[in-house]
């Protein structure tokens, strides 16, 4: 069962279970999802739906911060609801370490040098590791092979 599919159905069981909370969720994570598909007249495959699930659990990190900072935390704390749903969709990380050997691998196969040459060893990287690990741990990885 794809991703998509998976999501469809866990938004049938939250209908059923009447459980809202999660079920606004769901259907805000299929809303960006659908939208995505129309905008660029494509049909999302796993990866895809990742990314759109990254980047939904960026803006609810962001949402967080803001909320803790401006003391409303009834609206952190449905962020964070949100964002622990969110999460589930999202398949197992690489640890600190894992990233590490990834991006050294990455780094030696491009003969990357320096800083210079980070936009390449990103790309190449992004393409490896996307939906596996944290973008953030990804980048800080990359810079200090590339310091170092």
């Amino acid at each position: 069962m794809s991703l998509k599919e998976q999501i469809t159905e866990d938004m049938k069981t939250a209908m059923r279970a009447k459980d809202a909370e999660r079920l606004g969720t769901i259907r805000l994570l299929l809303s960006a999802m659908k939208q995505k598909e129309v905008d660029e007249r494509i049909e999302l495959d796993d990866v895809a739906v990742v990314a759109i699930v990254d980047k939904l659990i960026k803006q609810r990190k962001d949402s967080i911060t803001a909320f803790e900072q401006a003391a409303r935390q009834d609206l952190a704390d449905k962020e964070k609801a949100e964002m622990a749903v969110l999460v589930g969709y999202l398949p197992a990380r690489m640890s600190a370490a894992e990233v590490t050997a990834a991006v050294q691998a990455i780094v030696a196969d491009l003969g990357a040098k320096g800083p210079g040459d980070m936009g390449k060893v990103m790309g190449a990287v992004k393409a490896q590791l996307a939906g596996k690990a944290d973008m953030g741990q990804v980048s800080a990885a990359v810079k200090a092979a590339l310091a170092g």
